[in-house]
């Protein structure tokens, strides 16, 4: 459903003339509405004796939502991208409403010794799929150009039988029995909203909270800029789209195992100074073949960052309130994405141009904003679990120590030492 559907809302806003500013709420205003209702799932969950048979009817619902929005062109003449917002913003509060508690009911069911490399594992699993069927959707878009309505209908029923799949899978799944502690008693969301200054995972979700909205500031229309800007084919617009993915299927594995045996705070650390420059690097070429290098950049920052803020999330909650800490993580996230969404369309066309395109001085604010983020903000934050210190050189390249590295180093210098004498002494 992800891949089918991901990259390709905004080119469907796009076939209903949507305006930049449209394009921004397309962005903005579903995720203010998960940014509440994530608050009302947990309570709601808890309420029902089994977390399965809460988020069953859910993605059901998420699923059916599908029709609708691939009905609108032949259903309404006026107004399209206003229906395409309001069924959007229901698909996703139907999915706000399934995150924490699923979310919840994986970390109860994954040790933390495994987590990192199990969920590295899923992700990889996840994307390739998603990768997959974004390629079937951009060939068919590609193949059916002169006919989008068509290619999109095909698209979303795909989605809608994808998610209904999903949905069969889910009911098959054993739920873990819940387990309540006499010591740890349950938080309210405003006492966890309290203390997230003086927390460690209150100030990882501070920077979870920051870094989308700085990152949002751009982040819904580097498509616009391919697209309407550069005319990217779909073809081309796919392929570039696919470079982040194909690198996070290359890497999340990879950064799950360096979590297991660093811990998530340095994994963050490392790819928290990468994610800054990547909206900087939009600004240096346009060129198709330098832009996939961009996002396949984007893709080794991200796959470890997002993989890692989740591991700590999981970490750092205690089980009883792990729901609760959950959503306010998404709800407090979404706030951050849909501000963010809000400034960048709104202040957009009326920035000054770089290159000719207010869409590349979005991206110079928001790379801007990310690196104040990251400098000021991550450096607070200690790790949680107990693992040994972990040079990051030693832990990038693994077997290859920097001991090693020091000695082959010390070898090769000797050799050329003793090959200047030796010239040296001949002549």
């Amino acid at each position: 459903m992800s891949g089918l559907t991901g990259g390709y809302i905004t080119p469907y806003a796009l076939t209903m003339q949507a305006t930049t500013q449209q394009i921004g709420y397309l962005t903005s205003l579903p995720n203010f509405a998960n940014s509440f209702i994530q608050l009302i799932s947990p309570f709601l969950s808890e309420h029902v004796n089994s977390r399965k048979t809460f988020l069953l009817p859910l993605i059901l619902m998420q699923a059916v939502l599908w029709l609708p929005i691939l009905a609108i062109p032949f259903l309404f003449q006026t107004n399209q991208f206003w229906w395409l917002l309001a069924f959007i913003t229901l698909s996703t509060a139907a999915g706000a409403l399934v995150g924490p508690p699923f979310s919840s009911m994986m970390a109860d069911l994954v040790p933390m010794r495994v987590r990192g490399s199990y969920f590295g594992g899923r992700s990889r699993i996840c994307n390739f799929v998603s990768l997959l069927f974004s390629f079937i959707a951009g060939g068919l878009l590609q193949l059916f150009t002169g006919n989008t309505r068509l290619a999109f209908a095909i698209v979303f029923i795909g989605a809608f039988i994808s998610r209904l799949i999903s949905f069969y899978f889910l009911s098959l799944m054993l739920e873990p029995r819940r387990i309540t502690s006499k010591t740890v008693k349950k938080e309210s969301i405003i006492q966890i909203t309290k203390g997230l200054f003086a927390t460690n995972i209150g100030r990882i979700i501070i920077v979870s909270i920051l870094l989308n909205l700085s990152t949002s500031i751009a982040g819904p229309f580097f498509s616009a800029y391919m697209l309407r800007e550069l005319k990217f084919s779909y073809i081309n617009y796919q392929l570039v789209s696919a470079a982040s993915t194909v690198v996070r299927l290359l890497v999340v594995t990879w950064w799950g195992k360096r979590a297991d045996k660093a811990g998530s705070v340095k994994i963050l650390r490392i790819t928290g100074w990468m994610i800054p420059f990547v909206p900087l690097l939009w600004l240096l070429s346009s060129n198709v073949y330098w832009i996939f290098c961009y996002e396949a950049f984007s893709g080794f920052a991200w796959a470890g960052f997002e993989l890692c803020i989740g591991l700590f999330v999981y970490d750092a909650s205690p089980q009883e309130n792990r729901t609760r800490y959950i959503a306010i993580s998404g709800t407090l996230g979404s706030i951050g994405t849909t501000l963010g969404s809000l400034i960048g369309g709104t202040i957009g066309p009326h920035l000054p141009l770089i290159k000719g395109s207010y869409f590349l001085t979005l991206f110079l604010i928001s790379g801007i904003a990310r690196l104040m983020v990251v400098s000021l903000l991550l450096r607070r934050v200690s790790e949680v679990r107990d693992v040994p210190p972990t040079r990051t050189l030693e832990l990038i390249f693994g077997s290859f120590r920097i001991s090693s590295l020091a000695a082959h180093l010390k070898a090769f210098c000797k050799r050329i030492k003793d090959m200047l004498f030796k010239n040296s002494n001949g002549r």
